[in-house]
């Protein structure tokens, strides 16, 4: 394609946050500074000037300081704003103009709001409650939750004392939220009844009362009533542990503001945990301030919030993206929360909310995308969108009909943001531009103060190749480190080993023509069949664009069984309802797969299956599957939202042959 799928007008380039900021370059800076590419040259070139724009820029509240980086040419190892205080529920719940703080929604069943000034009193009554149930700074706070306001009021409450948040959703089996809060001990758990997905209610209380005595770091369990108000919690544990969240703070009712905490630049403010698909899963540890700035600039310059604006992104409480998405309050948004099934209703419940509450950024999933496309609904047709500017995808990578679908079906006038980078950064790498141009199959540009290149195997920088995703400047939402891991050893080994003092992410990607991104797949599902390096994402670019075909797998299968001397590439397709794969579909994927793409690329072998095993946040997970199929141990399966579907690769003849 040799012209864009969107170009933004003069009007909009001119009145976006990005051009303002553009303008505070050139003048600190004394460059020119004509275009994008010239303001990320300066924001790499100068980091502490930049990111100390980037705070003044965002209204930060805290002490900055003087100084702004030292150690800048360490990795790891350098110390950003090493005098600045800060706090990052103070900045989040900060007055501004835009009065409304929330708006929840919970599949069909619930609708609530809260103001600003009803969020901080919500916040200080639990602050309150927490510092009387002993929890210190530094201490953790578990939240086993939905996407529900209580979770935000529980996660700024802890950051407003210091401790630090850590969250799993409630669809985590009760081994998989030991694997993770197992680890962090927190104090203090949140934890719902139950909640709703696709109209049913699912109770989890069982689950609370099999985890809360394997958890001994727990001295209180805070249940939020969701499902039933008058739930009998008895039964979970005793009353001296087990609490209602009303009870809770009932003490400190009369509580309106926060006694915010000032602490250094990089205090924990997040345990994240990485997939888990390859063994215990990673507790990955992320700073107040660092988390507070790189979101800021992500939502100010690359998304373009703006104070009023009303942000949505689809995303559980066991995925990142939760946690960029309250960091819109930063912002001066609205946050438009849901949870639940996001095709009730035939997918319609997502853009009921979209045209009823007027959200002007819409985030989602490039899976949902695709299913959404593949079920026939056209928001366009049905909706009236016209607050929506910007829609964002993340989880997986987009691909290029799926851009095609968001601007015939969806709106035609709209920023289409397709962003990567992963829970590891709590942030992205390459990401969304509202002053550039969106070409088809490619995420438009890299992050301003993230030096992004693409290395082959022997470590120098390609362009218009694919290779490795690496980053080789410091960035302020590096990880503080690894949970237990006091030397730094796991935490330099998971990102600096490949590339000694560069990032390597883990992503198979290339850059564009245009100065953009293509992302082919992780790193670690790269295929290799006759030693050439095929990316899974080009594979399912062109698989998917049948009709027929719902969503696929592939892998590669060491081959022969016996004594493999080398790779073959195996697809794995869940056909529509009724349909059954034969040989004319075979020929049918196969001969897409080699025009688009090249040989290579075509599978060896094409079976169908019923089922295509995912995170609980989305995401293929083909080395489960690839060591199903090998007979390997899959070490951590409650990192699966469907694990019975990796018994049915186990048992497929045709991988014998």
């Amino acid at each position: 394609m040799n012209h864009p799928l969107w170009t933004p007008s003069p009007e909009r380039i001119a009145a976006s946050a990005l051009a303002k900021f553009g303008e505070r370059a050139r003048a600190v800076s004394g460059r020119a500074i004509a275009d994008y590419a010239e303001l990320h040259a300066w924001s790499i070139d100068s980091p502490a000037s930049f990111w100390r724009e980037v705070w003044d820029f965002g209204g930060v509240i805290g002490e900055r300081g003087a100084r702004i980086l030292e150690d800048g040419e360490r990795m790891p190892g350098a110390r950003w704003f090493p005098d600045a205080r800060l706090n990052f529920a103070e900045n989040l719940l900060r007055d501004c103009g835009n009065e409304q703080a929330l708006v929840f929604r919970g599949e069909d069943k619930v609708k609530r709001s809260l103001t600003r000034a009803e969020l901080r009193a919500e916040v200080a009554r639990f602050a309150a409650a927490l510092r009387a149930a002993g929890v210190r700074t530094g201490d953790r706070v578990g939240a086993y939750m939905p996407n529900l306001p209580e979770t935000l009021v529980a996660m700024l409450a802890a950051a407003s004392i210091g401790a630090v948040f850590t969250s799993a959703s409630p669809d985590f089996g009760v081994q998989g939220v030991l694997d993770r809060f197992g680890q962090t001990q927190p104090k203090v758990l949140v934890a719902c009844d139950g909640y709703w997905y696709g109209g049913k209610a699912i109770d989890i209380r069982g689950k609370l009362a099999e985890l809360l005595p394997q958890l001994p770091s727990v001295e209180r369990l805070v249940v939020v009533p969701y499902l039933d108000p008058g739930a009998e919690l008895a039964a979970i544990g005793a009353a001296a542990k087990v609490v209602a969240w009303e009870d809770f703070g009932a003490p400190f009712i009369g509580e309106r503001v926060p006694g915010y905490v000032r602490l250094p630049f990089d205090h924990p403010l997040y345990v994240m945990y990485s997939s888990g698909t390859t063994g215990v899963p990673k507790c990955i540890v992320h700073g107040a301030g660092g988390t507070l700035l790189q979101h800021l600039k992500e939502h100010l310059l690359h998304s373009d919030i703006h104070e009023g604006d009303r942000l949505f992104y689809f995303t559980t409480c066991g995925w990142m993206m939760w946690n960029w998405l309250v960091s819109g309050l930063a912002a001066g948004a609205t946050l438009m929360l849901y949870d639940g099934n996001p095709f009730v209703d035939d997918g319609h419940i997502l853009w009921d909310y979209a045209q009823e509450e007027r959200i002007t950024h819409f985030g989602t999933s490039a899976k949902y995308i695709e299913t959404l496309a593949k079920s026939g609904l056209r928001p366009a047709e049905h909706y009236d969108l016209s607050a929506l500017r910007a829609l964002m995808s993340t989880g997986s990578p987009l691909a290029p009909q799926s851009f095609d679908f968001v601007y015939e079906a969806i709106k035609p006038d709209l920023q289409l943001a397709s962003i990567s980078g992963g829970t590891d950064i709590i942030s992205c790498f390459v990401l969304g531009n509202p002053t550039l141009p969106v070409w088809r199959g490619e995420i438009q540009c890299i992050g301003l103060g993230m030096a992004v290149e693409v290395w082959d195997d022997e470590g120098r920088p390609i362009a218009g190749e694919k290779g490795e995703l690496v980053c080789t400047r410091p960035f302020p939402s590096m990880p503080i480190g690894f949970w237990n891991d006091p030397d730094g050893a796991r935490y330099r080994a998971a990102y600096f080993e490949r590339f000694p003092g560069v990032w390597c992410h883990g992503d198979f990607c290339e850059v564009s023509a245009h100065g953009g991104l293509i992302i082919h797949g992780r790193s670690d599902a790269t295929l290799n069949p006759g030693g050439v390096r095929i990316g899974t994402a080009e594979i399912y670019r062109q698989v998917e664009k049948l009709p027929e075909v719902i969503e696929s797998i592939v892998i590669g299968q060491d081959w022969p069984p016996q004594a493999p001397t080398d790779v073959r590439v195996v697809l794995f397709v869940r056909l529509r309802e009724g349909l059954s794969l034969d040989e004319a579909l075979v020929s049918r994927i196969r001969q897409t797969i080699r025009d688009n793409a090249t040989p290579r690329h075509v599978p060896a072998r094409v079976l169908q299956v019923h089922d295509i095993p995912r995170t609980k946040s989305g995401k293929l997970v083909e080395l489960a599957v690839r060591n199903t199929v090998h007979g390997q141990p899959v070490k951590n399966i409650e990192a699966l939202a469907n694990p019975q579907a990796l018994a049915e690769y186990a048992a497929i003849p045709e991988l014998a042959s």
